[in-house]
């Protein structure tokens, strides 16, 4: 019997792992039509501290800078907070076996991070390298996790057990956890927070009508976001369900 070639226990590792991912890739979870929330108390003891926190700091504050700041710098700091989060969604792509977004993005980063000084500017939409959403929670999918059950997260707000999870490993994944000293982790932080009290400043009439004008805020909250999130999660797929919601936490420097 011929002995094994030094190399091939070393390329096994290597190729096992690659293999993995492709039969990964080939097996996405079925996004489901239905809503499970075994746990809806907790999840609207949870919602009613949300608007609490809404009403009395995050709303006050995004309407303050709103109302303060500039249009353009508040565009400039959001293109900035949406620059510094596009290698996660590379690594995302990547590991969803989706060269092509990869490249997309990694070819935005690099326009907006040089031309678009640092990524306060956004030349790359014009020449025709727009924004391509994707996290952890889309990679999960997409290797065959199920989506969970609805759950409603402090601060951050609905999410299913599968996109929780891919927020922490975002979190972990983000270029701003490796910044080499605290002030620039701060800074980073800082520009994320100011990003997205932009945001709410800009949703404010669909935030404000899904949270305060609603029969039941919660219900609405939860039909939104699951359906948007399963809409997404096709990628242009024709859904099997009618969505006249539009997104109220949807990023407006990201079009």
């Amino acid at each position: 019997m011929l002995p094994l070639s030094p190399f091939a226990k070393p390329l096994s590792r290597r190729f096992v792992p690659a293999v993995a991912l492709v039969l990964l890739a080939g097996c996405a979870a079925p996004i489901p039509s239905g809503i499970s929330d075994p746990h809806e108390a907790q999840n609207r003891a949870v919602h009613r501290g949300n608007i609490a926190l809404d009403r009395n700091v995050v709303r006050p504050a995004a309407m303050a800078y709103g109302r303060t700041v500039p249009w353009p710098v508040r565009t400039g700091i959001g293109n900035f907070a949406s620059n510094l989060a596009l290698p996660g969604a590379v690594i995302n792509s990547l590991l969803q076996l989706r060269p092509g977004d990869a490249a997309q993005n990694t070819t935005r980063f690099l326009v907006n991070s040089t031309i678009g000084l640092g990524g306060l500017l956004d030349p790359a939409t014009r020449m025709g390298a727009a924004r391509i959403d994707t996290d952890f929670g889309e990679t999960l999918h997409v290797w065959g996790v199920a989506e969970g059950s609805y759950m409603e997260l402090p601060l951050l707000g609905p999410s299913t057990g599968r996109d929780a999870l891919g927020t922490v490993v975002d979190l972990v994944l983000s270029p701003t956890a490796r910044l080499p000293n605290t002030e620039q982790r701060e800074g980073a932080g800082g520009v994320a927070v100011l990003s997205g009290l932009g945001t709410r400043y800009e949703r404010s009439n669909l935030i404000d009508s899904l949270l305060y004008e609603s029969a039941d805020s919660y219900a609405q909250t939860r039909q939104t976001y699951l359906e948007n999130r399963r809409f997404n999660l096709r990628r242009g797929a024709e859904p099997d369900y009618f969505d006249p919601y539009e997104d109220p936490y949807e990023d407006p420097t990201a079009q």
